[in-house]
């Protein structure tokens, strides 16, 4: 029956019938709300505005109604190249194949190459690098000119607060993500630098504050940060599980531009403490090397570092470019992203060249787990490509957390 006849039936009718009908319309209603799963949101997703129609599952609502399923949509950025690691560029949805614990999933978002990105650039100015600010400057202007006209980036890097007498080191989020070249040049001119590092917290304020927001439709799957820095950190409140969770769950690619300034540091960690150009690892540093690499051992042993030797202070030093290192190979690894190693500052414009070209090779893509389970724990992630002749390599993301509760 058409909605007019429908109306005129009604209107003709005795009010009797009226009621019953609806009534009758009101226990429906209730039951189609009763039956509709609930969607589950991760953490730092917000609730979704009411839509006229769900792109993902093509379910057709009334205006002012939300279409809930019952599974987070799981973003999945790959890169594959041939033998030769040459990206294939022209790959469709029906040569991926998809797995999460060996189960195979249903592909329901897929994006190419052409689709347009959203990029944290985290530029760390602290320590060695803060004489070389204005390189890095240079090297951050050429990857942003390499990117598409719509991608979109924020700009995140250090700066000292004064606090009295002291100077304490803060994340600069210079601006969100935008593709207003001139906005994102300006952020860069106003790059200040620390005497401290706190490179954890900058990769909790990326994960916070540049990708809070559930990503727009168009770029599901297409969020990385790219770091420039040698990834020591010595003035965070966060921790690298912490934000390793965090970014995971946000779906990001993490390529690192891996600088070496382990040089530089040694060389001013063994000069004496009256030194003015000597070098002293933070109460923070200090206490993680003590928790990961020397557990059990007193409190009193890292709380001087004037009384430490120089081969002690070398020996930690190394201990912790090391963990620096590790880290970052396998954020970069288990999210799908890369590691790139530029000798000195001199080296970053071609390595941000090589981010750029490794990027804009990514595909996107995206689906709901058949595993419906609300229970916190990793589900790994598997994916492969075939119907191609040459023997291909597949770079993706390797899994993440499901949503608790």
């Amino acid at each position: 029956m058409k909605r007019e006849q429908y109306h005129t039936f009604i209107k003709a009718s005795f009010p009797l019938l009226v009621v019953g009908l609806l009534s009758v319309a009101a226990w429906h209603t209730r039951a189609q709300n009763q039956q509709r799963p609930r969607r589950v949101l991760v953490a730092g997703e917000q609730q979704p505005t009411a839509s006229p129609k769900n792109a993902n599952t093509g379910d057709e609502v009334d205006e002012g109604d939300v279409v809930r399923v019952d599974t987070q949509l799981v973003s999945v950025p790959a890169v594959v190249t041939d033998s030769a690691g040459h990206p294939l560029s022209n790959l469709r949805q029906d040569n991926f194949q998809l797995f999460e614990d060996g189960k195979p999933q249903t592909i329901t978002n897929f994006g190419t190459a052409q689709t347009p990105f959203e990029i944290a650039l985290l530029l760390d100015t602290s320590g060695s690098t803060r004489e070389d600010v204005a390189l890095i400057r240079e090297a951050a202007n050429s990857f942003i000119s390499s990117l598409r006209e719509g991608d979109r980036v924020g700009v995140v890097a250090f700066n000292s607060l004064q606090d009295g007498a002291n100077k304490i080191a803060q994340v600069d989020v210079l601006t969100r993500l935008t593709s207003n070249r001139k906005a994102l040049q300006n952020a860069i001119e106003n790059l200040g630098t620390s005497n401290g590092t706190p490179y954890y917290d900058a990769l909790d304020r990326v994960a916070s504050d540049i990708f809070g927001e559930p990503p727009r439709e168009e770029v599901r799957g297409r969020r990385a940060i790219v770091a420039l820095t040698d990834g020591v950190d010595s003035a965070s409140e966060s921790d690298f599980p912490t934000v390793r969770m965090k970014l995971t769950r946000a779906g990001v690619a993490c390529y690192f531009i891996q600088i070496n300034t382990e040089d530089f540091v040694e060389d001013r960690l063994i000069k004496d403490c009256q030194d003015d150009g000597r070098l002293t690892l933070s109460q923070k540093q200090l206490e993680r090397y003590k928790q990961i690499f020397v557990r059990g051992a007193k409190t009193e042993d890292f709380t001087d570092f004037c009384k430490m030797g120089p081969f002690e202070r070398m020996s930690i030093s190394r201990s912790l470019y090391n963990l620096a290192r590790m880290e970052m190979n396998d954020l970069s690894k288990s999210s799908g992203g890369r590691s790139f190693v530029a000798a000195t500052l001199a080296d970053a414009r071609a390595a941000f060249a090589r981010v750029a070209a490794d990027i804009g090779t990514l595909y996107s893509l995206g689906y709901y787990p058949t595993n419906k389970a609300r229970d916190g724990k990793f589900r790994t992630i598997h994916l492969e490509v075939r119907g191609v002749k040459e023997k291909t390599e597949v770079r993706s993301r390797e899994g993440y957390y499901a949503p608790k509760h």
